[in-house]
């Protein structure tokens, strides 16, 4: 799997699924800090990359819809503080290997991680 780490999360959390054996990147990396949401989707759809991110409007399946896309994962935290966050996305890892996130919205709260059209309870 191929993910884009959004500017809005700790660079940190692009180790997490590479030491998983998959491909992270972050928007850093490429120079797309400041961009608008759908020019950052529209460089995830062409890496074929999964997006991570705390930004809310990924999850408006009207705005957003998750079929037309590998993935969005979006953090929704009380608190988000960078140690908060690594928890959150160490959660989601082995869950990669559970649950399909291709077309698919997560939504990553403290105690759960809802999937449009099932829930995965930790």
């Amino acid at each position: 799997m191929r993910f884009k780490i959004d500017e809005n999360l700790p660079i940190d959390i692009a180790e997490l699924p590479r030491s998983a054996n998959h491909n992270a990147e972050t928007v850093w990396d490429e120079e797309l800090v400041g961009r608008p949401d759908e020019s950052i989707l529209e460089v995830c759809r062409e890496e074929d990359r999964c997006l991570l991110t705390l930004d809310l409007d990924f999850a408006n399946l009207r705005t957003y819809a998750p079929e037309d896309l590998t993935g969005l994962v979006v953090f929704r935290l009380r608190r988000q503080d960078k140690n908060q966050l690594i928890k959150a996305a160490e959660r989601i890892i082995p869950l990669l290997n559970e649950e399909d996130l291709q077309g698919r919205l997560w939504i990553v709260e403290e105690d759960r991680v809802r999937i449009r059209g099932g829930e995965y309870q930790s």
